[in-house]
């Protein structure tokens, strides 16, 4: 059998009295203590499939702050499987949803959830979440759905539209959002920045998106060097909001992206319209950047 077995999962924590607990479940087809995860459906979106086995294993929504380290090992028959991880605040919870997959489910501190872990990669992963320093702010930075092409729109550009193609891709937007729960949407002030993140604040109850020209491209009077320092200090500002969702132009986020990274070339941090990062800080310490 040829193919690698795609899955994902989270590190389900929330703060407890000595520090934090993580959500472990126990599966009784494997008799197995585990971090709750599951198998991808075809062309699912990683994190997506993560957050939807978290909640049906658990029965506790997440809210992703952090890519961890994929684990990757070999099947019983042969084949490998790939494990994608987002740590998670957990949310408020119900009952779990795939009682034939799970029967128990246990909150337990880090040095005990590690010892009741049935698999070494998930102890080796919970000593690498053992290690981090706390999450104090995420921000989901995207760049615009699609909005057909500059030069067939003969109105002024600022007032471009996002198209149907766009109209999908905010969609699916507000799809890997709606779970982030942001309290802050900024969208760059072209019409089809706000557009791109209307589905989502519409699945928040109306939350209202603020126009920042702080994430839009340089004008001829504004220089790029210019425009990246207003925008990293108005990063710095919103950050104090702790879940925020921003939505740039393509123009600006590579050289954003390059300059948090503290690096000069920029070029592996293109972003195609509709797609996105996930930017986790501890302080005034970047954590990670990881592709939505």
């Amino acid at each position: 059998m040829t193919g690698t077995e795609l899955a994902a999962g989270g590190v389900l924590h929330r703060p407890a009295a000595d520090g934090v607990e993580v959500c472990l479940v126990h599966r009784p087809r494997y008799d197995d203590w585990s971090l709750p995860k599951g198998k991808l459906t075809p062309g699912e979106n990683p994190l997506l499939g993560a957050l939807r086995e978290v909640e049906e294993e658990t029965g506790i929504p997440g809210i992703p702050q952090l890519r961890l380290p994929d684990v990757d090992y070999v099947l019983p028959d042969g084949r490998a499987k790939n494990v994608a991880y987002w740590l998670m605040l957990a949310g408020n919870g119900g009952p779990v949803q795939d009682v034939d997959e799970v029967d128990e489910v246990v909150w337990l501190p880090l040095a005990e959830a590690r010892e009741r872990l049935t698999y070494a990669d998930e102890r080796d992963l919970l000593d690498h979440v053992a290690g981090l320093p706390p999450v104090t702010a995420v921000v989901a930075l995207v760049r615009h759905a699609h909005a057909g092409e500059r030069k067939k729109w003969h109105g002024p550009d600022a007032l471009r539209p996002i198209d149907p193609e766009g109209a999908k891709q905010a969609d699916r937007i507000a799809a890997q959002l709606t779970s982030f729960r942001p309290r802050r949407l900024i969208a760059a002030p072209p019409l089809r920045c706000s557009q791109t993140l209307e589905p989502l604040a519409a699945a928040l109850g109306a939350q209202p998106i603020i126009l920042d020209g702080a994430f839009a491209e340089p004008s001829e009077s504004t220089g790029l060097q210019a425009r990246l320092t207003a925008a990293q200090s108005r990063l710095a500002q919103l950050r104090r909001d702790g879940r925020v969702v921003v939505c740039s132009q393509g123009k600006v986020m590579p050289q954003l992206l390059a300059a948090l990274h503290g690096e000069e070339d920029h070029e592996r941090f293109k972003t195609r319209k509709g797609d996105g990062w996930l930017l986790t800080w501890s302080g005034e310490r970047l954590l990670g950047a990881s592709r939505l």
